[in-house]
């Protein structure tokens, strides 16, 4: 039998943006519903999981570069005329402009006006916000802001609230189709555990169900070679499987963000732990299993860099790659605090017995290293920025920190990419109303978070939590302030 139930407001997803999305909407009148694929007890997709560092100086002020980082990821190759026309007013930008795959000008001076009031309603839920600073060794210092108990803490406030306001929660339920009546979306069709068919209506619906790190189709059919060997970062990610862009995609929406491209850094290939992260092999070498470099390990230290090497990683033998260092590790200070792996680095006395317990070949390592430190120049070694000690007639060549690699203990790590954040998904505006191919709204849906195509080519770090937040609580008042609206959708 089908299951049932009709709400004014319809949430698909229960991380920060759907949860931010729901007690919005709640606040704003609306009798809402969350559907979660997880068991409650594994609620919150990413969010459960991730330390949720902010770019924000402080609880009220966002980062100095806050505006031209998201600036600079806002587009790959546009034509410039069309976004000289976003210079007018956007009730004067025609179809191409408001549907192509650009973070248009107001959704981006949106984000930077109202992040800092989302900040401030957590707030008042009861999150705590601390400082803090990104795990790197080589950056130059960001002060950002992380809730106290990480994202786990924004949920759980979240939660408490929508509880009180009398939200009602359907765990174990995994949305399949939009359901659209005379070309208006009123509810979703979904599936309970067990394979039970249910129906939810609502005048409203906000899709905020993640991207597709958990989806082996959809990150082949975008990703590409080597796609399988991505790993979710986390337990939640693979609860992010693509389906709320999927439903938004046929039901018209335009594509946006960077479909072929994913925010990840290096993690321990040998670790259950989330986040397993080894991010010290700008210090060493990378190799393949066949023993040979694949990459320049010294472009950065930072979140690009990150994912440069774990894009080219993906593209190896079996996606895998091994960063290989030995005892001048020691010469970077506090270098332990950029392992987060749970599982002691591979050692071994000699460039032998470390290729045989990696199983490479020992003869191509050791002439790998025989050739890069051969290249490695003499000159002042700086952990702390990029010093340009770079390599001398290497191939791929090294372009900081290129310190020959022959004093034993060697150590290594397996290392291979997480699947952290996908870039492609649907285009909303401003007011985080889905649009179609045309650049008009869909009427009722919404979405948010991670579900929505906004980076292109690289991530502006700690951006994506408050997005989410940010876009999750307009989302909620938008669909709230729609469901009380006089002569607004009939409820079904």
């Amino acid at each position: 039998m089908l299951e049932q139930y009709s709400y004014d407001v319809l949430v698909m997803g229960h991380g920060i943006a759907g949860m931010s999305a729901a007690v919005a909407a709640m606040e704003g009148g609306a009798r809402v519903a969350v559907l979660e694929r997880a068991s409650e007890e594994e609620s919150g997709g990413c969010t459960r999981y991730t330390e949720a560092f902010l770019r924000m100086k402080s609880e009220t002020e966002l980062a100095d570069d806050f505006d031209d980082a998201m600036a600079e990821v806002a587009s790959a190759n546009p034509d410039p005329g069309l976004i000289a026309g976003m210079d007018r007013s956007p009730e004067e930008w025609d179809s191409v402009i408001r549907a192509m795959p650009v973070t248009d000008t107001e959704y981006l001076a949106t984000f930077s006006r109202e992040a800092v009031p989302a900040i401030q309603w957590l707030k008042g839920h009861g999150v705590r916000f601390i400082p803090t600073m990104l795990p790197q060794i080589t950056l130059s210092p960001m002060p950002m802001i992380t809730p106290s108990g990480g994202g786990a803490a924004m949920l759980e406030a979240l939660k408490a609230a929508a509880h009180r306001g009398g939200v009602h929660f359907h765990y174990e339920t995994t949305g399949r189709k939009l359901i659209e009546r005379d070309g208006v979306v009123c509810g979703v069709a979904a599936v309970r555990r067990g394979h039970r068919p249910a129906e939810f209506l609502a005048e409203s619906v906000i899709l905020a169900s993640g991207g597709f790190e958990g989806s082996v189709e959809m990150l082949a059919r975008y990703i590409g070679q080597g796609a399988s060997g991505i790993r979710p970062v986390a337990k939640g990610a693979h609860y992010n499987r693509g389906e709320g862009i999927r439903m938004a995609l046929e039901a018209g929406a335009a594509p946006a963000g960077d479909f072929g491209a994913y925010h990840s850094t290096p993690v321990d290939e040998r670790s259950a732990r989330a986040e397993a992260k080894v991010l010290i092999f700008p210090f060493g070498v990378v190799v393949n299993r066949l023993g040979l470099r694949f990459c320049d390990e010294g472009s950065g230290a930072d979140y690009n860099s990150y994912d440069r090497l774990c894009w080219a990683i993906q593209k190896q033998p079996d996606s895998i790659g091994y960063a290989i260092l030995d005892a001048r590790i020691e010469d970077v200070p506090n270098y332990a605090r950029a392992v987060l792996s749970d599982v002691a680095p591979i050692r071994a006395d000699s460039v032998q017995a470390l290729a045989t317990q990696l199983r490479v070949p020992p003869g191509t390592l050791a002439a790998t290293l025989e050739a890069f430190n051969a290249s490695c120049p003499k000159g002042s070694f700086e952990p702390s920025r990029a010093d340009g000690l770079a390599t001398t007639g290497a191939v791929p060549p090294k372009s900081n920190w290129a310190r020959p690699i022959d004093k034993p203990p060697f150590i290594a790590y397996p290392l291979i990419p997480s699947g952290i954040i996908t870039f492609g998904g649907v285009k909303t505006n401003a007011r985080a109303e889905v649009l179609n191919a045309d650049g008009d709204a869909i009427p009722n849906l919404y979405a948010a978070g991670a579900m929505t195509g906004v980076y292109y080519r690289r991530y502006p770090a700690a951006t994506s939590v408050l997005r989410g937040a940010t876009f999750g609580r307009i989302a909620g008042m938008q669909a709230a302030r729609r469901a009380r609206a006089p002569g607004g959708p009939a409820r079904s």
